[in-house]
């Protein structure tokens, strides 16, 4: 039985939590985008994704999903240790020498639920529009999942993906963009900006919604089984999600300070006490 509204909201504060003392354990890791993405996360696999038991990479017969934004490792490692793809306590490994969890996911290591190794921003839409053309091969009704950073778009090579699965008419796969405005260096629009991404997206003649609460459950898993029902109609599904970097944490928030920054003792304990959790940490 899929957890409830209020389950869900207590894993993601405990997520929240892995998040920031994975961090500041090796004091390494991007807890911002970890942050802002946790929610959608904890909705992806405890409530939308359709998975089978145990793990193998052809993944037929279930959804799949590509982590592209591969620096938000810290939420990806949380999420899928809590969802039962490894035991909770190797989270205490996260970037030490020898883990299987290095800071950005990788695949030799074979850690249950990494499909591909996302260091490299920019490839994991082409992975994935690959993948779901092989699930239509395979007669595989089910749907690839895909998680991208806004700043990240700003690579040449997700275009040329974009305009691919149009162009093959690749609809069993929606691709999230977690749309924050920052990235390591300021504000996208700073940084390159890249306009209105919804127009960018019809453009390419994908079928585009927003969720403009991205940090709110209820309104990701609205808007996600909205994107799920227009699958399988001839075009590819984008969902730009509206977050915000840092979310949970009130001196993360609002600022792209905490892109790549590990909190100090002090501010790990003020960010854990904003986010007490009635689960266990590991």
């Amino acid at each position: 039985m899929k957890p409830n509204t209020q389950q869900l909201n207590d894993l993601t504060i405990q997520v929240r939590r892995d998040i920031l003392r994975m961090v500041h354990a090796v004091n390494s890791g991007h807890p911002g985008g970890s942050l802002g993405c946790t929610e959608f996360l904890v909705a992806l696999y405890q409530n939308l994704m359709e998975r089978k038991d145990g793990f193998d990479m052809n993944g037929i017969g279930e959804d799949l999903f590509f982590l592209s934004n591969g620096h938000i490792s810290p939420v990806f490692y949380s999420v899928l240790a809590r969802s039962g793809y490894f035991p909770v306590a190797e989270l205490a490994t996260f970037r030490l020498i020898n883990s299987r969890l290095q800071g950005h996911p990788t695949t030799h290591d074979s850690l249950p639920g990494v499909r591909i190794a996302s260091g490299s921003l920019g490839q994991g839409l082409s992975v994935a529009v690959g993948a779901a053309q092989a699930k239509k091969l395979n007669k595989d009704n089910h749907i690839v999942y895909t998680l991208h950073g806004d700043g990240e778009l700003q690579e040449g090579q997700n275009w040329e993906a974009i305009m691919y699965a149009s162009a093959k008419k690749v609809d069993n796969i929606i691709a999230t963009v977690d749309l924050n405005g920052k990235q390591i260096d300021g504000t996208t629009d700073e940084v390159l900006c890249m306009g209105s991404l919804k127009a960018k997206f019809e453009a390419f003649d994908w079928d585009v919604l927003e969720i403009i609460e991205g940090n709110n459950l209820e309104a990701i898993l609205a808007g996600m089984k909205d994107a799920k029902s227009r699958t399988g109609k001839g075009k590819p599904v984008c969902v730009l999600l509206h977050t915000e970097m840092g979310n949970g944490v009130d001196f993360m928030m609002h600022t792209h300070a905490w892109h790549g920054k590990a909190p100090n003792d002090a501010q790990l304990e003020d960010a854990l006490a904003q986010n007490s959790s009635t689960l266990a940490d590991y």
